[in-house]
């Protein structure tokens, strides 16, 4: 499928940052018509309009249209594509910095265990005030 010549923006993925996720985000379903633009073009729209924070309909003119990058972001999400990335890409950085692919084991700071409710023991604890001003109603 031959593709359209747009400028590079700085969200747009390297070549090897393409190679080492193509085979992890799908192609369009068969069937149907023929998918206008390619898997790289749509990945990229949707890293440009995450990383700009802007609104779908405000992509630029050169991206696939916002209807098609949205549809494909959400189905993706779905399928559970975006959590396959992240994980091969967070697998490839943990060999990169020399480490074990997987981590072994998991360490959980008590620091960041939230523990049972704190107000309720306190608020019982307190005795009920009554008002010393003269009140209508006593």
């Amino acid at each position: 499928m031959p593709t359209r010549r747009r400028r590079s923006y700085p969200t747009d993925l390297t070549d090897a940052q393409w190679a080492a996720i193509a085979e992890l985000v799908p192609e369009g379903r068969p069937g149907g018509r023929p998918r206008a633009a390619s898997s790289r073009e749509l990945v990229n729209a949707i890293l440009y309009a995450l990383r700009g924070g802007q609104a779908w309909r405000l992509l630029p003119h050169d991206s696939p249209p916002w209807q098609t990058v949205y549809y494909d972001l959400r189905r993706w999400q779905a399928e559970g594509v975006w959590e396959r990335i992240h994980h091969a890409a967070l697998m490839a950085d943990r060999e990169r910095a020399g480490r074990e692919a997987s981590p072994s084991a998991a360490i959980i700071d008590s620091q960041s265990v939230k523990t049972g409710d704190q107000k309720g023991a306190h608020v019982a604890a307190t005795r009920a005030r009554r008002s010393r001003a003269a009140s209508g109603t006593s």
